[in-house]
């Protein structure tokens, strides 16, 4: 019982993590259909960030964990200016080579002005604690990571239904159009999505940084590749998908790594990809995406 026990923990962590992720990437697409491939260097920007402010200003982890999240709404914001804001009127596909050409171009400054080599940021490893319950030791990096996640989800319903900001973005996802016509300025609506999504950024920083100890250029593209796999299991523009998403692809995880053998621990991500495509067989739109006509394509 306390091994399953462990195992929950880990998979509420894994999934936790990807849900925090996943749903900076439906907020911008559920308005805009944009797919935030830069969303990881969104992620690895407040690592930077943190490690310069370390250096320059304080080492006082609470004031650092504020400059992350501060650092990654105001790049997520910068971003929707001058390169999203620009192409919001062409099709999918222009949208899409954008979001690539952003994030390669962030990680190759990160090169130049970084390092190509993890650099260490060691301010967040207080969060990574043992902590034994009984007969159970589990890490306190997990409890803080989805309890977090929880609350971040709260925070965010509460924003989306109470305020005029939020119901404005929802009502965008389903009518843009009609949002415009009701004389909400569509730049407002965007930008608030981006700097929501950037805020969620933030907060995933965190936690990776708190897990890894280190920032790289590339720490936030395999992240970002996984939640993308966790908001198409939800179905993407639905929120509360790709928080389940998250979720489920996290228990995979882990249920797979329990119950293959340790031979065969190399399999375990393609064995995860596998279920998640039978996912996909039984809901091509996603779990909480209502089935949508597509035409005959025989």
């Amino acid at each position: 019982m306390d091994y399953v026990i462990q195992q929950v923990l880990n998979a509420l962590s894994f999934g936790a993590e990807y849900a925090l992720i996943a749903l900076g990437l439906a907020i911008v697409f559920s308005i805009m259909g944009l797919v935030n491939f830069a969303h990881g260097e969104v992620i690895a920007f407040g690592g930077y960030s943190m490690i310069v402010v370390a250096t320059l200003l304080t080492g006082n982890p609470w004031v650092l964990m504020i400059m992350v999240l501060a650092a990654c709404v105001l790049i997520a914001t910068v971003l929707e200016r001058v390169a999203f804001r620009t192409v919001r009127g062409a099709d999918l596909t222009t949208g899409l080579l954008t979001a690539f050409g952003v994030s390669i171009i962030l990680q190759n400054l990160f090169l130049l002005l970084g390092s190509p080599r993890p650099m260490a940021a060691t301010q967040f490893i207080f969060l990574d604690k043992t902590l034994t319950i009984g007969a159970i030791r589990v890490s306190s990096l997990q409890i803080y990571e989805t309890v977090a996640t929880v609350v971040a989800i709260i925070i965010l319903l509460t924003f989306l239904r109470r305020t005029t900001l939020g119901i404005a973005m929802r009502a965008a996802a389903l009518d843009f159009e009609m949002v415009r016509l009701c004389g909400i300025r569509a730049n407002r609506v965007i930008a608030g999505a981006f700097a929501m999504s950037g805020l969620l950024a933030g907060l995933a920083c965190i936690f990776i940084m708190a897990r890894r100890g280190s920032v790289s250029p590339h720490m936030g593209f395999d992240p970002v590749l996984t939640a993308f796999v966790a908001c198409v299991i939800g179905g993407f523009g639905s929120l509360p998908g790709a928080v389940l998403g998250g979720f489920l692809l996290g228990i995979c995880e882990v249920a797979v790594q329990v119950l293959l053998p340790q031979s065969y621990g190399g399999l375990a991500q393609a064995v995860v990809f596998a279920l998640v495509a039978l996912i996909l067989i039984w809901r091509p739109d996603g779990i909480l995406s209502p089935a949508q006509e597509k035409g005959d394509k025989i």
